[in-house]
């Protein structure tokens, strides 16, 4: 921490040599204050969660005993339940664990670590560090943003089953839940909240994009691992000589405006293989004392390991480190050691230009024994040619021989002393060899030496700027004020200012922390007050019901004994029925606590709950109904399967959802209220991923551009169904309503898209229940999965072909899993097909309670259309024992068309689907289909010969009619 921690002057003047500066080095002294609105749901419409996800890099302490270390884990915060999950890498599965941050209090020291803040919860505390102050703060300000929305999220404690979705809601259902979610925030509050903000920025170290950052995720796991090296190295630094300024760099200030860069001299290894080069060698001594000792140059050190190593003079003895020493070299020193270096730089020279002339003189002499060797080989030839001639006298022959035997020892000898020769050059050469390898190990060291005092001039270098400076500052005050004592105190004041700065920070950050706790303890009271008048009233209420139930009870066992207490008996029986028959309306929704009532106008789906067009009796079985489906919410086995979808939800926040048999269990299960928008886009996205990646991106609204532009022959009749599509719910009702425009948008598209389609009677009720949960496009998609992907070709077009197959595969099913129900209905002649023909047509909208609906829908966008055949199975289960009660066909029938509204039990008619159906294979399913495909086309084909017969015998008919005038006729 920059602003928290002393700036020592060492670390002052090493910024300052580096170009920085204070205020780039310590950005919270010009952090301006930012004020921090509260979370709107309305903001985020449309948004991505991967837009707001709050994730990042941090040290967790972790570990007992001597294995208590920070270690590096993956952060991520689940908005569901204000949960921060910690993971060992972005990529794993299952967190490590979990912080609930709706009950924790945030708090960090100012003079700790630099980046460490602690979380206390319930019973625990957490020790977190961040790589730096600024992402620190970050953290922390998001992490206290975080708990203030979900604490203000209207029942988020006594709603438990409707928590703050995890994705934004993107259907019609939407602005239900933003309603329901959010409150409106206090102004005055949040004013207060803004003056306690700092804007701070994470510098790429906090999101997703810390994953692309190369630089995040080392920052944050080396400080540990370095922290660990240094304390290793700090108790192992007895066991070796004791080294100075590791990685110094060193700054000398000449008259010019020229750079020196200084390099230690290369190792041994280094000098048997690469000689200086010749700039270095022949450099001229004005050429070195051309640079004087006021001048500003530059030495890097690049070689750390010289660095360490003690000074050491010529006598052997060491002297003391640059830093230790004093400034107590002169100018002479250096002048002495130049001179030094350039009479061995001179020597070097002249031993080189001699080995030079050696190395010409041998390859002289080389040269000559080549001509030597040739003109053995001309005299061998001529031996050769003297040989030839042996039929010359003896005396002749003898006198040739002795002339070449003398020619050849003449050669011989001559060789002899010029390999002597060459043996004696490779000595001296081995010898001068020698002697330059030594003569530049002693550059090096002098080299080195004159680095150690380039050190000590640039001490006393910086000494003398801060002095002079100093008294150009100063100059009108004491002379007292340019004593050491003086210096010491202005960097306790530069200290004090930094730690000023420090307080200040913690200061705002505390009191805000103090100010939101206590602002959330008052709501927690006030929440608590609510549901104490919530229990007081329900109580009353319970009363009421078991006072009336009472009195029911007690009139209808009394006997009726006269007129006058028969009406009575009436009356107490229609106020009863009044009082049942209530529903909560919009203005007891305002005040809830004062009213409560367990049935609401709509359902959370939209649907009316008891519709008005009804009789009494029919309002009071709706009542009633929607009193069984909340009670079957609240079960244990309900919560359980919110459960099971937070645990995987949550292990899925590092990385997409993928087909699996858990999630294919979950699927079948239902899938949350919270989470169905999240859920029915990516099954969509799945099912179409292919046909989305070949058009283009615009590829629905260049759709709707089109349905605008050009008349559509669909168009009227998509017109007249909008209306009729679903009007017991609320965002279909009127023309005004929010889901008319994207309902008509939906399936203009899709005529444009599917002309051999365009519109059938069924698709629009489709797109209607897509829509609750999914945007237009998605919506779309969903329409497109449906049609293209899930159903059989010909499924809606006129003949409507695949759907007459599909009611003779569900009899062959029937057949074969509930073979007395069939029976039973082939007995007495009921036709179900009449029924069960718009279950597959719509995937039952409109056919069972709407609970059930979007459970079916749930399974059924992640297995297709197998999953209608077993619902529809299922659901004649459900009722066969009451079906097979009735004994007349019309009751059987009147049955048959309201039965699957009596069903309440999801779970009951879920496991009949999965369970009790099994085996169910989907390509027994497919034979069937193609079998009864051919059987139906040829069907159609004998119904489409005779129809032509009957039109061609109707036309003959009318043509052999003789017409007969009226006056004809009356003669």
């Amino acid at each position: 921490m920059e602003s928290l921690y002393p700036q020592t002057e060492e670390t002052r003047v090493q910024r300052k040599m580096h170009g920085e500066d204070d205020s780039a080095a310590n950005p919270s002294r010009n952090s301006r204050i930012l004020a921090v609105k509260s979370f709107d749901v309305s903001d985020c419409d449309g948004t991505k969660e991967q837009s707001v996800k709050l994730c990042g890099y941090l040290n967790k302490l972790t570990g007992k005993g001597p294995l208590r270390g920070f270690k590096t884990r993956w952060f991520v915060y689940d908005p569901r339940k204000c949960y921060l999950y910690y993971f060992k890498t972005p990529q794993d599965a299952l967190p490590l664990g979990h912080i609930e941050i709706a009950d924790a209090c945030f708090n960090y020291d100012v003079e700790v670590e630099e980046g460490l803040f602690e979380i206390h919860t319930e019973g625990k505390e957490f020790l977190l560090k961040a790589p730096n102050r600024q992402v620190m703060h970050y953290w922390l300000q998001q992490l206290q943003q975080k708990r203030w929305e979900f604490c203000n999220m209207s029942g988020h404690r006594d709603n438990w089953c409707s928590p703050t979705p995890c994705y934004p809601y993107t259907g019609l259902v939407a602005k239900d839940a933003e309603a329901m979610l959010c409150e409106k925030p206090n102004e005055s509050m949040e004013s207060v909240r803004s003056d306690f903000a700092v804007e701070m920025d994470s510098n790429g170290l906090v999101g997703l994009q810390s994953l692309r950052n190369p630089v995040a995720q080392p920052n944050a796991a080396l400080n540990s691992f370095r922290n660990r090296v240094s304390e290793i190295r700090n108790s192992m630094s007895h066991l070796r000589p004791s080294r100075g300024g590791e990685n110094r760099r060193s700054v000398f200030y000449t008259a010019s405006s020229e750079d020196w860069e200084m390099v230690d001299p290369p190792t041994k290894d280094t000098l048997e293989h690469k000689p200086p080069p010749d700039s270095q060698r022949r450099e001229s001594p004005s050429h070195l004392q051309r640079y004087s000792i006021g001048s500003a140059f530059t030495f890097d050190f690049r070689n750390p390991s010289r660095m360490k190593r003690p000074f050491h003079m010529g006598s052997g003895k060491p002297t003391r480190s640059a830093e230790s020493s004093p400034v107590e070299c002169n100018g002479t020193k250096t002048s002495e050691l130049q001179l030094r270096i350039q009479s061995q730089q001179e020597e070097i020279n002249r031993l080189q230009e001699q080995e030079n002339q050696l190395r010409e003189e041998l390859a002289g002499q080389k040269e000559l024994v080549c001509l030597l060797q040739q003109t053995l080989r001309s005299s061998q030839c001529d031996w050769g040619s003297t040989v030839s001639f042996g039929n010359m006298g003896p005396h002749s022959h003898n006198q040739a021989g002795n002339e070449v035997d003398k020619a050849l020892a003449e050669r011989d000898s001559q060789i002899r002393d010029l390999c002597g020769h060459m043996e004696k050059l490779a000595l001296v050469k081995e010898s001068l060899q020698q002697e330059l390898k030594s003569l530049k190990i002693k550059v090096g060291e002098i080299n080195e030496q004159l680095g150690m005092l380039m050190e000590t001039i640039q001490a006393k270098d910086e000494v003398i700027m801060k002095l002079s400076q100093q008294s150009g500052n100063e100059g009108t005050q004491p002379a007292e004020c340019n004593s050491p004592s003086a210096t010491r105190e202005q960097q306790e004041l530069d200290i004090l200012k930094d730690s000023l700065q420090g307080y200040k920070s913690q200061n705002n950050f505390l009191n805000k922390e103090i100010l939101e706790l206590t602002v959330l303890r008052r709501n927690a009271e006030s929440r608590e007050k609510a549901l104490e008048a919530k229990c007081t009233s329900l109580e009353a209420k319970l009363c009421q019901v078991e006072s009336k139930y009472l009195v029911l009870l007690q009139e209808v066992k009394s006997p009726v004994c006269s007129s006058s207490e028969q009406t009575h008996r009436g009356e107490v029986i229609t106020r009863l029925l009044e009082d049942a028959l209530q529903v909560e309306s919009a203005d007891q929704q305002e005040h809830p606590i004062l009213k409560p009532n367990a049935v609401s106008e709509y359902d959370i789906y939209g649907f009316k709950t008891v519709p008005e067009e009804e009789d009494d009796e029919e309002k009071l079985e709706a009542k009633k109904r929607a009193l069984d489906l909340k009670s079957l919410s609240l079960t244990d086995q309900e919560t359980s399967v919110r459960v099971k979808w937070d645990n995987y939800l949550a292990i899925t926040m590092n990385r997409e959802m993928v087909r699996s048999p858990e999630l294919k269990a979950l699927m079948r299960s239902g899938v949350p209220h919270n989470h169905r928008s999240k859920v029915w886009s990516w099954c969509v996205n799945f099912h179409v991923k292919k046909m989305r990646d070949d058009v283009s991106k615009d590829y629905y609204q260049n759709l709707l551009s089109t349905a605008n532009e050009k008349p559509n022959p669909a168009c009227k009749q998509i017109e007249l169904d909008l209306l009729r599509t679903l009007p017991n719910n609320k965002h279909y009702a009127s023309p005004d309503s929010d889901g008319i425009q994207k309902l008509r948008n939906v399936l203009l598209a899709f005529s444009w898209r599917n002309p051999d389609i365009g519109y059938c009677q069924g698709l629009n009720r489709l797109a209607a229940i897509a829509l609750l949960y999914l945007d237009q496009e998605d919506a779309f998609w969903c329409l497109v999965a449906i049609v293209e992907v899930f159903m059989p070709r010909d499924y809606y077009t006129k003949t409507l072909l695949g759907s007459q197959v599909d009611q003779r595969v569900l009899k062959d099913l029937m057949c074969e899993k509930l073979p007395r129900l069939l029976a039973h209905f082939e007995y007495y002649k009921v036709d179900t097909s009449l029924i069960t023909f718009n279950w597959f047509l719509v995937v039952f909208v409109d056919s069972v309670v709407s609970d059930i609906l979007f459970k079916i829908w749930d399974a059924f966008l992640y297995e297709g259309p197998k999953i209608i055949f077993r619902f529809a199975l299922a659901l004649f289960k459900y009722k066969e024992e009451e079906f097979l009660k009735l004994q007349d066909p019309m009751t059987i029938f009147k049955y048959l068309r309201y039965f699957t509204h009596t069903i309440l039990d999801a779970r009951k008619l879920m496991s009949m689907a999965f369970v009790d159906m099994n085996p169910f294979p989907l390509r027994q399913i497919q034979n069937r289909r193609t079998f009864h495909l051919e059987k139906v086309r040829l069907e159609l084909t004998e119904l489409e010969a005779i129809r032509q017969t009957f039109l061609r015998e109707r036309d003959n008919s009318l043509d052999s009619r003789t017409l007969i005038s009226d006056d004809e006729e009356d003669s």
